[in-house]
């Protein structure tokens, strides 16, 4: 019998006691065969490290290792995949409160060994209760990588998800050093851009992966910020000069910069805080643009007419911001049971 491609599966851990046990044994489920499963360990210290290598001490496949001391997220991904066996043909990272359903390796190394010039392959998953990823027409398997990521700039749908629904190959991340790129603002998103610009893209038409929506992972953190708007101009100005026509190109910045200010706009009427501006201000400046409150003004105050003109809609906000804000406080004090994953616009540590 041939012997099937032999892949690499990655996990990243700091502090993630209540998911870990989960995220392994998803793993372990897989009904791939040849595979190997690094754990590695960031300097944790909530008994994480203890759950990993209880596994370890009785599974062949898992290789757990130890970082000397804590290093930054970026750091600890770009040092886990520099791990990966040499025999290895394919990638797969499952951030550490992520969970991968049984089929997940053996559906995405099939399509991966049929296509050979796909390099990633992603597919549905699960976000909490929501389904995520659609937006690749049904029955195709392979998209050129520069139409994948027309499709991400023009339409908006984002088939790729976090690491966690990505599998990579092997060749490619040893051709990366490092292959997330320090000093980016979404290292993981930026990753597979730059990678569709070389390759195609893969997807199963098939849920393979749950992300936790309720843990206080960095990547929901993040979500009290509102990326979404900074994420999409910051990728329009990186790639869309490469792949876009200029029109398409000035039609779509232009459209993005409305939205995203007009975010900003109504963003300032609720005084979010200096981390909120922190943040975007630091997104901006990697495209060498300046972030100052004046600016916001105009936008703020054409904001607010329209919040005066419809006081429904407005109270129908107000309701939902409060509810939000309440289910994050309940999460803080109260952790749920693990019960999947976690979705990913940043790495976590």
């Amino acid at each position: 019998m041939e012997r099937a491609p032999f892949v690499s599966v990655v996990t990243p851990f700091y502090n993630t006691a209540a998911y870990l046990k989960e995220c392994i044994e998803s793993v372990l489920a897989q009904t791939h065969e040849g595979f190997e499963y690094l754990l590695v360990n960031n300097a944790s210290t909530d008994g994480s490290r203890e759950i990993a290598a209880r596994y370890a001490a009785r599974d062949s496949r898992i290789r757990l290792h130890d970082n000397e001391q804590f290093v930054d997220q970026v750091a600890n991904y770009n040092g886990a995949l520099a791990r990966i066996s040499s025999e290895s043909k394919y990638v797969k990272i499952v951030q550490a409160d992520d969970a991968i359903y049984p089929e997940c390796l053996a559906r995405m190394v099939q399509l991966a060994e049929r296509e050979p010039t796909v390099g990633l392959v992603s597919s549905y998953w699960l976000e909490g209760d929501a389904l995520a990823g659609t937006g690749i027409p049904w029955r195709v398997e392979r998209l050129s990588g520069r139409d994948a990521c027309r499709l991400m700039l023009l339409e908006g749908c984002f088939p790729i998800g976090s690491p966690s629904n990505v599998l990579y190959r092997a060749d490619i991340v040893r051709k990366r050093k490092p292959f997330y790129r320090p000093g980016r603002y979404h290292e993981d998103t930026e990753a597979a851009y730059e990678i569709l610009l070389d390759y195609d893209l893969g997807f199963v038409h098939q849920v393979l992966t749950f992300c936790r929506t309720d843990n206080l992972s960095i990547t929901n953190s993040v979500r009290d910020l509102n990326p979404f708007w900074l994420d999409y101009l910051l990728v329009v100005h990186t790639y869309g000069p490469r792949v876009l026509t200029p029109e398409e190109f000035f039609r779509r910045s232009k459209q993005v910069r409305t939205a995203y200010f007009r975010f900003l706009g109504r963003a300032l009427l609720r005084l979010p805080g200096r981390r909120f501006w922190d943040y975007h201000r630091g997104g901006l400046a990697t495209l060498g643009w300046k972030l100052r409150y004046w600016d916001l003004v105009p936008w703020a105050a054409g904001e607010l007419v329209l919040l005066l003109l419809e006081p429904k809609t407005t109270m129908e906000r107000v309701i939902a911001e409060w509810r939000r804000r309440t289910a994050r406080r309940r999460a803080r004090s109260q952790p749920s049971a693990p019960k999947g994953g976690n979705a990913a616009t940043q790495l976590d540590a």
